[in-house]
């Protein structure tokens, strides 16, 4: 890579950080762990004794841009949240709330599938692993459930 080169990707990656803001590190995250997880999936097919197809391999691929996208969607319902909030005269103090509990369940997902994949790849995990991730999970899902806000509101 020459020097040119390396000038485009760093500035690249900083208007991308600073594009992102506060959701750029869970964001990334999520990127390396969908990695990971397309990376063991294709491993583990052959321990399923599947066939990897080009078309399961895309749909698969898809499947991972549209997760980026429910981050988008987050980071939406947050900006308008906050302009609905500024509009009234409320200031928030906190930003992108939404989008990086979208991106924390995402990657809790990714990891119970990187941990089943290597699973079915004959991987022994400890056995505490699997169980922590759905917990962290459920515990995100439960603090996000609007419904149960609601209803501790009306107590």
């Amino acid at each position: 890579m020459d020097k040119l080169e390396k000038i485009g990707f760093t500035a690249l990656l900083s208007a991308l950080f600073a594009w992102l803001g506060v959701v750029a590190v869970p964001f990334l995250l999520l990127v390396l762990l969908q990695l990971i997880d397309y990376g063991t999936g294709l491993a583990a097919a052959k321990y399923r004794s599947e066939k990897i197809s080009s078309y399961k391999s895309f749909r698969g691929i898809v499947k991972k841009v549209c997760m980026w996208l429910l981050v988008v969607v987050g980071g939406v319902m947050d900006w308008l949240v906050t302009y609905a909030a500024n509009n009234i005269g409320i200031q928030l103090e906190v930003s992108f709330v939404c989008a990086i509990v979208v991106c924390a369940w995402l990657m809790c997902n990714e990891v119970i599938s990187v941990l089943e994949n290597m699973i079915d790849i004959g991987v022994k995990l400890p056995p505490f692993l699997m169980k922590l991730a759905k917990r962290i999970r459920g515990d995100i899902e439960k603090k996000a459930d609007t419904d149960n806000a609601e209803e501790d509101n009306h107590e």
